[in-house]
């Protein structure tokens, strides 16, 4: 499963730079595509901007900082997932999916010094973001919930002991 998850994570890369190297190419710098729209309301729209920080902009011309954090999450998410690997799956998966998003972001920040945004939800006054983006907060939903879920699944057996030892 661990090797699954290192491809899960290379082909999810893979797929961001697609996407980001389309983007760069057919939609001009700034350019707006209305893709949903009913009637007056627009609902999701692609849009080619540049980000040198982070979401919102944060960090601005701190480049060093968001490329080492990348780096060290994803030397920590590979030796967390190798020492899982005959764990859960869904761990493995959804921190392949944090790795992803982080190399696909750094790849940017390293060769543009800037991340290629373009997806853009109209409705909510909310940050232009990337595939890389979905991948790493997916990926982070997905483990808290399985942390969750294990602990809670823990604290049953515990508790199945406790009542055992008391009969």
């Amino acid at each position: 499963m661990f090797a699954f998850s290192l491809a899960l994570a290379a082909v999810l890369t893979a797929i961001d730079q697609i996407i980001k190297f389309a983007v760069n190419d057919r939609i001009g710098l700034g350019e707006i595509i209305e893709v949903i729209k009913f009637g007056d309301v627009k609902i999701f729209s692609l849009t080619h901007i540049r980000n040198a920080g982070a979401a919102w902009s944060m960090m601005e011309g701190k480049t060093w900082f968001l490329v080492l954090l990348p780096v060290a999450v994803c030397i920590v998410g590979i030796f967390y997932m190798y020492k899982i690997r005959n764990e859960s799956r869904l761990e493995l998966i959804s921190i392949a999916m944090i790795i992803a998003g982080g190399v696909g972001n750094l790849i940017d920040r390293i060769r543009l010094k800037e991340v290629i945004d373009y997806i853009r939800f109209e409705p909510v006054d909310f940050p232009i973001f990337n595939f890389a983006d979905i991948c790493v907060v997916i990926g982070a939903f997905i483990f808290c919930g399985s942390m969750i879920f294990s602990d809670m699944k823990a604290s049953g057996k515990d508790k199945k002991i406790k009542e055992a030892e008391n009969e």
